[in-house]
């Protein structure tokens, strides 16, 4: 049989991945680069110094807290504004729920003008799409279940949306890293490749959290940002 007369192989179904690497790119406008995601109020008192203690930092707190808070309310955003029929009742619930689990001022800013901000782009892009709905029906934003709401339009696995939040959240924090403290880009890069091996597992754990098991207590984290808000001088929103 010639190579001429074999079948082709199927075309994967990936239409959505250059929108969502277009949406979850550094490039695209969401104003995530201003933010610190309380890394900098950590910096300021001496907690996170380099490389190591930037290492402690994200393996106790700071990947746990987006597997119990961001992660699952993104996966659980993206099932709820099922493809078909959106229910609705169930996104402003977990929405609500996503913002009363930031009891700190400045991340949960952080977190709403981040989304609004996704869902005004999304609306600027895709201007006869589920976002649309989304944005009539005054539904409290934040940064996850944009995501979700992004993964939706464009038609993406929920695999892929949380895969995004990942990313984008690792990406974000380790770029304000190098910026706050003697951290070099190799050393970024390392710590990225270590979480980016954990990703699937991480990725499985949260996918199961269900909405009322969804938060996660670290009252360091919390009140290094609170103290935030005061400091002399700040490099970062959040």
């Amino acid at each position: 049989m010639s190579i001429a007369s074999l079948p082709s192989p199927p075309v994967p179904d990936t239409a959505w991945l250059p929108g969502l690497l277009q949406l979850t790119d550094s490039f695209f406008p969401t104003g995530a680069y201003a933010h610190s995601f309380g890394l900098e109020g950590l910096v300021q008192e001496g907690s996170v110094r380099n490389a190591a203690t930037l290492r402690d930092f994200l393996t106790t707190a700071f990947f746990p807290a987006l597997s119990r808070v961001d992660l699952p309310i993104a996966a659980l955003s993206w099932r709820a504004l099922g493809a078909d029929a959106p229910d609705w009742e169930k996104v402003h619930a977990i929405a609500e729920r996503a913002a009363a689990l930031r009891p700190s001022r400045e991340p949960r800013d952080a977190s709403e003008g981040i989304g609004r901000q996704r869902v005004a782009m999304l609306n600027l892009l895709h201007p006869d799409s589920l976002a649309r709905e989304f944005t009539a029906r005054e539904i409290p934003v934040c940064a996850p279940v944009a995501a979700a709401l992004e993964g939706r339009v464009l038609g993406a696995p929920e695999s892929a949306v949380l895969a995004a939040v990942l990313y984008s959240a690792a990406a974000g924090v380790l770029g304000a890293a190098m910026k706050l403290a003697r951290i070099g880009q190799n050393a970024a890069q390392t710590i990225l490749a270590e979480t980016l091996r954990d990703a699937p597992a991480m990725l499985a754990e949260a996918a199961r959290v269900p909405l009322e098991e969804t938060g996660f207590f670290n009252p360091w984290l919390d009140i290094a940002a609170a103290r935030h808000e005061t400091a002399d001088g700040r490099l970062f929103i959040s």
